[in-house]
Parts: C-alpha cells; sequence; structure tokens
C-alpha cells in the first residue's frame, strides 16, 4: 500500500494531473485521462446556494450517470473535508430538478446530448413545485 501510495503521489505531480487533490482515487485519474483524450467532457452543476460543482462523465452519458457522478463527486469532497457525513440522495432527488436551458431532465435514461449538453455546459438544481 505504501508503493502505491508514494507512485500515486508521483503520478499527481505530472502537469495533466496537478490538478487533482493529494488523496486521489484511481476513478478521478481515470477520468482526467479520459477528459484529456475527449472522452469525456465536464458539465458544471449549478447548486441552489450558488456553488458550481464541475463533474466529469463520458461524452454519450445518461442523465443518471451524471446524477451518480455527482453523487461520487461530493462524497469525495465531504469526506476530504469532514463534513456532513451523510446526504438523503433519495430527498434530493425528489425534492429538486436538474436543468439545462429551461428544461427539465426529466428523463434519467435519455443521454445528455439528446439535451444539448456538451462539455463545460452548466447544469442547474430547480427546487420541484408541488403538486
Amino acid at each position: 500500500m505504501e508503493l502505491f501510495q508514494e507512485a500515486l503521489a508521483r503520478l499527481v505531480q505530472d502537469p495533466l494531473l496537478c490538478d487533482l487533490p493529494p488523496q486521489v482515487t484511481a476513478e478521478e485519474i481515470g477520468s482526467q485521462v479520459a477528459l484529456e483524450y475527449g472522452q469525456a467532457m465536464t458539465v458544471r452543476v449549478c447548486k441552489a446556494d450558488g456553488e458550481t460543482v464541475p463533474v466529469v462523465v463520458v461524452q454519450n452519458a445518461s442523465v443518471l450517470e451524471l446524477k451518480k457522478a455527482l453523487r461520487r463527486h461530493i462524497q469525495l469532497r465531504q469526506a476530504r473535508q469532514g463534513g456532513v457525513q451523510h446526504l438523503s440522495w433519495k430527498y434530493i432527488w425528489r425534492t429538486y430538478h436538474l436543468t439545462y436551458a429551461g428544461e427539465k431532465l426529466a428523463d434519467d435514461r435519455k443521454k445528455l446530448r439528446e439535451y444539448g449538453i456538451r462539455n463545460r455546459d452548466e447544469v442547474s438544481f430547480i427546487k420541484k413545485l408541488r403538486k
């Protein structure tokens, strides 16, 4: 394990991967490499509090894959910062919609490109209205 950590520390010093945090995961390295080779894209998710979270997904990702990537990103960030350890994602998706250009991303199976979402586009959380 110690050898792996040393190799990972050297790897993160590479100019291509220098943006990654010191406690990087193999998944984050894979995402960054895929991004550099054009196999992935960054979708900026704007939270209700105004914070923007960059999420990396594959080029042909679905809405569900974006939601899962957002969840992984937030969980990793919370673990590193020592913040709230548990969020109810069931509650979040029951309370908020993801939207792009005023359109709800309602169908989890639909591809992001079908909604017109491209690299570096911004998706927002919008609170659902009560019926």
